[in-house]
C-alpha cells in the first residue's frame, strides 16, 4: 500500500470523525450500513449467531460514535472500518468470557523465550504450555486478559487505549507492562 493511500484513507477518516462528533446522522447511517454486511461475516469465522453478531454491531457502532464525541479518535490512524472491528473484536471475546469459554484468541501466536502460546482451548489434548497458559489466564485479571488480547492481535497501543477506555496510553503502556509481567511469572514460575 503506497503512502498517498494511507494518507488518504487517514484524511477521509479524519473527516468521518468530525461527522460523528456533530452527531451527523447521516453519515452514521452509511458507516453503519456500509460496515453492518462486512462485520456479520467477519463475525461468522468465530461461530458467533447472527442475532449475537448484529447487538455486537450495534453496540460497536455505538461505541465508535461516543469515542468521536468523546475526541477519543481525533487522530485516529487506521481507517474507521478497522477501528469499527477492533471494537466489535473484543466484544466478541468479551462475549466469550461471559459464557464460559476462556480464549486469549482464536489463533494467537506469541513467540517468547521459546514458549509457545498458541491457543485453542476448545480443542482436546493441550501442550504442558498450553495448560500452564491456560491456568495462567485464570489468574489474570480481565483488564488484563483484554489488553493482551488486543495487543497480541496485532491492534497498536493508540488503539486499545481507546477500544478498553483509558485515559492515556501511557497508562495502558504502564498496565501491559504489568500483565505481561505476571502472566510470565505465573507460566515460568509456575505460579
Amino acid at each position: 500500500m503506497c503512502y498517498f493511500t494511507i494518507e488518504l484513507r487517514a484524511m477521509e477518516s479524519k473527516n468521518i470523525v468530525k461527522l460523528l462528533k456533530r452527531r451527523d446522522n447521516a453519515a452514521f447511517q452509511k458507516i453503519y450500513n456500509d460496515n453492518k454486511e462486512a462485520f456479520v461475516n467477519f463475525a461468522k469465522k468465530y461461530h458467533i449467531e447472527e442475532y449475537d453478531s448484529l447487538d455486537i454491531y450495534h453496540d460497536s457502532i455505538m461505541v465508535l460514535q461516543d469515542n468521536a464525541i468523546k475526541g477519543k479518535i481525533n487522530g485516529l490512524k487506521s481507517s474507521i472500518s478497522t477501528y469499527l472491528f477492533a471494537i466489535g473484536k473484543y466484544k466478541i471475546f468479551h462475549l466469550f468470557r461471559e459464557r464460559g469459554k476462556v480464549t486469549i484468541s482464536d489463533e494467537i501466536e506469541i513467540v517468547e523465550k521459546n514458549f509457545d502460546f498458541d491457543v485453542n482451548f476448545d480443542g482436546g489434548n493441550l501442550t504442558n504450555q498450553q495448560t500452564l497458559l491456560k491456568k495462567g489466564l485464570k489468574k489474570l485479571g480481565k483488564r488484563c486478559i483484554s489488553i493482551l488480547e488486543l495487543y497480541y492481535n496485532g491492534y497498536d497501543l493508540d488503539e486499545i487505549t481507546d477500544i478498553l477506555d483509558y485515559s492515556d496510553k501511557n497508562v495502558l503502556k504502564s498496565q501491559k507492562s504489568r500483565c505481561m509481567k505476571q502472566i510470565k511469572n505465573i507460566i515460568f514460575n509456575h505460579e
